[in-house]
Parts: C-alpha cells; structure tokens; sequence
C-alpha cells in the first residue's frame, strides 16, 4: 500500500467501528538511550536541481515538530531558518519561508530524542556507519549517515548497529506505529483525483469532516481496494445513522431526517482542473438541503446552500448511456426551476441507500399534506388545480371556488407540455371512454410536473405491502429501514416534450 505523492512505503490499516487507523513501520529506541547532539547550526546551498535537497512534514497545524522527512545526505529538525523561529510556523507556511530564503540557507536544527512515526530511517544491508560525533557535522542519527541499521532477516522484531557509539542495553526494534487517527462520523471516501473524473487505480482517500486526511491509500488488487472501500463506508453509514436517530430525537415527526451524506456535485460552469466540488445531502422533513459541510448545530440548518421541497423536485438515476464523464455512481436533481444539478457517490450501494431515501421523504411529505394547488391560466381565466392524494385532479374557478372538473388519478392518459409554461393533460371520461384534453398554464411548470409525479408516485406506493410495512416502521422509530423500500417500475410517468 502507498500513501501520498512520495515514494511508496507500506503501511496497514486497522477499522474499527467509529476510527481508522493508519500504521506505518518505525524503528524505536526501545531501550538504552542513544547519543544525540542537540541542536546545531549549518549552512547549505540550493541545487540546480531538486532545490535544497530535502522533504519537511509536520507544522503547528499537526501538533507535531517541524521535520526533515528525506534528505540529501546533509541536511535535518528544523529550528531555526536564517534566523526566523519556525518552531510555531505551520507547514505551508515553512515551506513558503524555505521557497524565499534566497540561494544559501542558515539552519538551526535540533535532533529528537526519540524516533518520532512521520519519520522513517533507512535500513541497509551493510553497516558502514560512521558516529555522529566524528561525522561532517552536517549528518543526524535520524537522516542518513549518522545511523545505518543491520537488518537480520531470522529475527524481524529487533535491529541493530554494531558500530554504534558505546551505550549498554541500547536496543531499537521495528514496530507498526500509529501515524494517523481519522474519525470516521461524517467522514467521506475519494477514489477520484480531486476535482476531476479521474479515478485512481485501486487506490482511495479519507477525508475527515475537520479536513484531516489519510494521503492516498493504494492496494495491490482492485478486490483488495474494493473490499475496504465497502468496508470503511459500512462504518460510517452506521455511525451516520446512529447520529441521526439522536438528532431526530429533538426535531418533530415533520421534520424528522431521513438521509445524511457526502456526494461530490458537478461544477455548473466548470473548468478543467475543478469539474466536482464535495457537498454534503440532507433530507429533512419537506426539504432536501445542500450543504458544504454536515450540519452540526439548528442553526447550522438555516444556513444551507440551497434547499428544495421534495415532492416539486425530481430525482433520476444515470444509466450508463446518461452518464456525463468517467465518473460512475450518478443521479440527477431537477429543481422547481428546471434547473438540473448532477452527483456522484463512491459506490453503488451508496446510491441505492440516496434513490430509496429520497423515495422514502417524498412518500412521508405527500402522504402529510395530501393535497397542494397551484394557480393557473384555462382559456384566459384565473383558476385552481389541486392535485388531491385521495381525490387526483380538481380544477376550480379563482375566483367563485366552483369545481369545473375532476378526474381520478387512474383516469390520466397521457400529458406533453412545451417546457415553458402549458401542460396538456389527456383524460378518459368514465362512462363515454372518450379522451378529454385539458389545458393549463402555470407560473411554475416543473414544480407542477414534479409534483403530480410525486403524487402518483406516492399512491402507487400504498399498492405495495412492503413500502407501506417500512412507511410504518419509519414513523415510528423516526429512521426508516430503507432496505425494505421496493421501487415500482409501473410507477405512471409524464411524457416532456422539448
């Protein structure tokens, strides 16, 4: 496994149920106390190539020292930089000194007493190495010359250097030590390179909700890749739900959550290097909200980037001939508005749990409200259409509320509309059989649109036993079990014209 853009070193993971953990191989003085210098001054010069010759990790930001991670031979744990107290500076903003330091370099270094994780040493079959106290004066124990370790194959546990300076029971040993902690609540997958559709080979990142990352994880199979992938968002889709049985516990039965998570949303005018943006989902009682962050706060809910209502926007799954890009595991969003906005998830279990979740919250909205009218436009007069849950269609008069006419559900044949503003709707009287057009202009076409097939959605779904057995399960445990939610491919669908 590798990790980051450096040089590949193996490292192991272990899951547990609300953390991952990162391990990589050390060397630990686990006895006897090595020779250390303290801390020294030295002068080096940038290259013509490969700049001052050395790798930095660490910065106030990671609550660690500032370190040389790889070096040239000569260089080492930063101090001091032509005299500038860098022990606070985060790591960018050293990096950013060194950049600016001119052609030579004065550094105060000090070396660590022990051998901290983010550093590794080199081992090597020959032990030539040469005590720090007799070196250049430019060498450290920690970097290259100061220390070469005798690797024995018969005994992986323990490694040492004969040549060491003098110092009784001194004995190092090789073992798997943390290098980071990422909690998993809230967390988020990436197989794909940051902003692009680029998808990494067998290889995957995590994101904390803080922002700390696990550096990209890379696996020998795609098997092995896939089966940690499942196994890291299991755990966080648990602890997702755990949390939002809590949450729910404080809001009322209308504005329970019913789905929480990450997806990454496709840039409207995106250019080149930056086509997705990672945004985090909620479905909430009548309100799907979009967020850059998961909300912690009830106030943090009022400061959504958008929200929508969910039974006047649609949702459609992208098959593979849909699909915009590379990027696999896609739905689509038509607001109110008509506008289209395009997601992706990491795995297509993850869009399964999205397509029944949002099933679910548009199901419990409409079966709450039962009905919801617009105002619209018949042959130059101010009416009402009121799409009825129990009812289907009444049309009425503005003004004098008379009934012109009504329709059932079942008695809707067939409907176009001209992507503006008209919807043509084609129904069967009961008892001539006949076809009857009806022709209505709205304000808010697609919320219309969306809206009655939300309805007819929803009243298909009281035809299935097992949505309806999971609808009661949900409004009473405040989390529906969305496993049990079924999907009915005789659902009735608009027909949009363009």
């Amino acid at each position: 496994m590798q990790e980051g853009n450096e040089e590949p070193f193996n490292i192991r993971l272990h899951l547990a149920k609300d953390i991952l953990t990162i391990q990589e191989q050390d060397v630990i003085c686990v006895s006897g106390e090595p020779f250390y210098s303290s801390e020294r001054t030295v002068t080096i010069r940038r290259q013509t190539i490969g700049g001052f010759g050395l790798s930095i990790k660490g910065g106030a930001e990671h609550k660690i020292p500032v370190v040389i991670s790889k070096i040239s031979k000569e260089q080492k744990g930063i101090l001091l930089i032509n005299g500038i107290n860098v022990r606070s500076y985060r790591h960018e903003e050293v990096v950013q000194v060194l950049r600016n330091a001119g052609e030579e370099v004065t550094l105060t270094v000090s070396f660590l007493k022990k051998t901290p994780a983010f550093l590794k040493l080199p081992l090597c079959e020959d032990c030539t190495c040469i005590p720090s106290d007799q070196s250049s004066g430019t060498s450290s124990p920690l970097c290259d010359s100061g220390l070469h370790l005798n690797y024995h194959p018969n005994n992986t546990d323990t490694l040492s250097c004969s040549s060491w300076p003098t110092s009784p029971g001194l004995r190092w040993e090789k073992r798997w030590v943390d290098l980071r902690l990422i909690p998993l609540l809230h967390s988020r997958l990436s197989q794909y390179i940051p902003g692009s559709d680029a998808c990494r080979k067998n290889a995957f990142q995590v994101i904390a909700v803080d922002g700390v990352c696990s550096g990209v994880i890379q696996f020998p199979t795609a098997e092995d890749c896939l089966d940690w992938l499942q196994a890291i968002a299991s755990n966080i889709s648990s602890l997702t739900k755990h949390n939002v049985k809590k949450i729910n516990r404080n809001f009322p039965v209308n504005q329970q959550i019913i789905y929480m998570g990450w997806v990454d949303e496709k840039e409207q005018d995106s250019v080149q290097d930056r086509m997705y943006s990672p945004k985090f989902l909620a479905l909430r009682g009548s309100s799907l909200f979009k967020f850059s962050a998961p909300p912690v706060t009830t106030w943090d809910w009022t400061r959504a980037e958008k929200s929508f209502t969910v039974y006047e926007i649609m949702c459609k799954i992208l098959k593979d001939n849909d699909l915009l890009d590379k990027r696999k595991h896609c739905f689509s969003v038509q607001t109110e508005s008509g506008e289209d906005m395009f997601f992706s998830v990491e795995l297509d279990c993850e869009l399964l749990i999205w397509e029944k979740a949002f099933q679910m919250a548009t199901f419990l909205e409409v079966e709450r409200i039962q009905c919801k009218t617009y105002a619209c436009i018949m042959e130059s007069h101010l009416m009402g259409l009121t799409v009825d849950f129990s009812m289907g269609f009444v049309c009425f008069d503005a003004a004098s509320k008379a009934v012109l006419w009504r329709y059932k559900f079942s008695q809707l044949k067939g409907s176009s509309d001209d992507g503006k503003s008209k919807i043509k709707f084609l129904f069967q009287n009961q008892d001539s059989k006949s076809i009857e057009a009806k022709e209505l202009e709205f304000s808010n076409l697609f919320a219309v649109l969306h809206c009655i097939h939300a309805f007819f959605a929803a009243k298909v779904a009281c035809l299935d036993p097992m949505f309806v057995e999971s609808q009661g399960t949900a409004t009473t445990t405040g989390f529906p079990t969305l496993s049990s939610i079924s999907c009915n491919s005789q659902t009735p669908k608009l027909k949009y014209a363009t």
